[in-house]
């Protein structure tokens, strides 16, 4: 296997029901992992993406779903499943982080 250009982080932490900080798995982040999957299965950009599911938590939870793509170091909040095919067009095939999904470097304070 080739060394994939992008490895991309899909927090799927889950915490129990009733926690304060809620858990991006509770917010549908397996669903994005799932979504993320079938993508890259159809397109096929083996090569290019790797794509990994985070059981542990990323930090960030209340921008959750969290979604990370290094090397580039884009951390992506409050992705959806209708979120993914635009970061795989914007942001795999074109270089362009999608911008509007960008989280705010003031959400890590």
């Amino acid at each position: 296997m080739a060394k994939p250009q992008y490895h991309v982080f899909i927090c799927t932490n889950q915490r129990p029901a009733g926690n304060p900080r809620g858990s991006c798995a509770e917010r549908g982040s397996l669903e994005v992992w799932q979504k993320f999957a079938d993508i890259l299965n159809q397109t096929q950009m083996f090569e290019k993406v790797l794509i990994s599911g985070v059981r542990s938590c990323l930090g960030p939870c209340q921008a959750g779903p969290i979604v990370v793509v290094y090397p580039d170091a884009v951390w992506y909040k409050m992705v959806t499943v209708n979120d993914v095919e635009e970061i795989f067009e914007s942001h795999f095939k074109n270089g362009k982080p999608v911008e509007r999904l960008i989280l705010p470097d003031a959400m890590f304070g």
